[in-house]
C-alpha cells in the first residue's frame, strides 16, 4: 500500500464562495482527500489582516464556506476540517519563524504588492499583511506537509516556505521540516461576468448561494463574443464565456453532449441569439445550485461546530508534537 502524504489547503472566510472557487479550488480538493491524508483550513487568521474593521463577518462566513466545502463533497470522515485559531501553535510556530526571516523576502512577495496596489477598500498596510506569506509557511510546515494544491501565482509564496523551511534546517543542523512541493491545480476556466477572473473584489461572480433572480440577473450580464451584435449573426463558442459555463454545467446537470453540440451549432449559424443562449444557461445554473442547496441545508451549525471541534482536536494533537520537537531542537526546553 502505497504512502498517504499530508497535504494542507485553506480558505479565507472573507465572503460567500462562487463559482469559481467550486471549479477552480473544490473540485480539486474533493478528488485529493481519496490520495493524501488531507487537512483543510478555515484561515481566519489571514482573513483578520483585511477584516479587522468588521471582524465579526469572519465567524459568519467560517460557517457559510464550511456547509458548502461540505455540500460539494468535502468529507470530514476523511479529511481534517479545522479553523485555524482554534490551534494556537499557528502563531507559535510564526513567532518561531519570524526570528529567522529576513523582512526583504516578505517584501519581495510579489502577491504583498499587488495587493497593497488593488485593494483600496480596505486599509492593509499593516504588520499583519506583511507577515502573511510567513504565518502561511508556519501553516504549511507545522503539520509537516508534503504537497500543497496551489495555482502558478502561488508558486512565489511556497518557495518563501521552502527557504524558511531550508534556513531552519540549517541553522539547527537537523532536518526536521520536509520542503513541501506545489502540486499545481488547473486554473479556473471560469471566468467572472466581465471576462476577468472570477473575484469578489471585482464583484463579478456568481455566489452559489445566489437566488435564482440573481443568477439570471449575472447571467444576463456577461459579456459574450463581441463580434456577434444581433441574433443571426454567426457566433464563436470557442471564445465566448457564455459557452464555457455550458461546457461545465450541462455535465452537472446529467445532459448528454447533443445538448451542448446543439449550442455550439446554433450559435455558429446564428439560429441561437445571446439572450436566448444566456437564459438557457441561468436555467442549468440554477437548476446545479438547486440541487446544491438542498445538500447544504442538511448542515446546521451544531453539525458544522461538532465537525470543527472535532477537526481542531485532530490537528492539535499533530501541531503540539511538532512544536515540542521544534523547541527542543532550538535549545528552548
Amino acid at each position: 500500500m502505497h504512502k498517504r502524504y499530508i497535504l494542507l489547503s485553506g480558505m479565507r472566510p472573507t465572503g460567500p464562495l462562487h463559482l469559481g472557487h467550486l471549479v477552480g479550488v473544490l473540485d480539486n480538493w474533493v478528488k485529493l482527500q481519496d490520495e493524501y491524508n488531507c487537512f483543510f483550513m478555515i484561515a481566519d487568521w489571514h482573513a483578520l489582516m483585511s477584516e479587522y474593521m468588521n471582524p465579526q463577518s469572519i465567524k459568519t462566513y467560517t460557517f457559510d464556506n464550511v456547509r458548502d466545502w461540505l455540500a460539494v463533497g468535502i468529507d470530514p470522515c476523511k479529511s481534517i476540517i479545522f479553523r485555524q485559531s482554534d490551534v494556537k501553535e499557528h502563531l507559535e510556530l510564526s513567532m518561531l519563524l519570524s526570528v529567522l526571516t529576513p523582512i526583504s523576502w516578505l517584501e519581495r512577495c510579489p502577491t504583498y504588492k499587488e495587493q497593497i496596489n488593488q485593494i483600496k477598500d480596505r486599509d492593509i498596510n499593516n504588520y499583519a499583511f506583511l507577515g502573511y506569506p510567513l504565518l502561511q509557511a508556519a501553516d504549511i510546515l507545522l503539520y509537516k506537509a508534503e504537497f500543497v494544491p496551489i495555482g502558478e501565482d502561488q508558486l512565489p509564496h511556497l518557495e518563501l516556505t521552502r527557504e524558511i523551511a531550508r534556513r531552519f534546517n540549517h541553522l539547527y543542523k537537523k532536518e526536521i521540516f520536509p520542503l513541501p512541493k506545489a502540486l499545481l491545480t488547473k486554473e479556473s476556466r471560469l471566468l467572472g461576468t466581465d471576462n476577468r477572473k472570477m473575484s469578489k473584489s471585482y464583484n463579478n461572480y456568481i455566489a452559489l448561494q445566489e437566488t435564482e433572480r440573481g443568477v439570471k440577473q449575472r447571467v444576463l450580464s456577461m459579456i459574450t463574443d463581441p463580434k456577434k451584435i444581433k441574433k443571426g449573426d454567426p457566433g464563436r463558442p470557442s471564445i465566448c464565456n457564455v459557452y464555457t459555463y455550458h461546457q461545465i454545467f450541462i455535465k452537472r446537470i446529467h445532459l448528454d453532449d447533443k445538448q451542448l453540440q446543439q449550442i455550439d451549432s446554433d450559435c455558429k449559424t446564428g439560429k441561437l441569439g445571446c439572450v436566448e443562449c444566456k437564459n438557457m444557461l441561468a436555467s442549468y445554473l440554477n437548476l446545479y445550485l438547486a440541487k446544491f442547496k438542498e445538500r447544504r441545508e442538511r448542515y446546521k451549525d451544531k453539525d458544522i461546530l461538532k465537525i470543527l471541534n472535532r477537526g481542531a482536536e485532530c490537528a492539535k494533537e499533530k501541531a503540539a508534537q511538532q512544536i515540542q520537537e521544534i523547541k527542543s531542537v532550538m535549545g528552548l526546553l
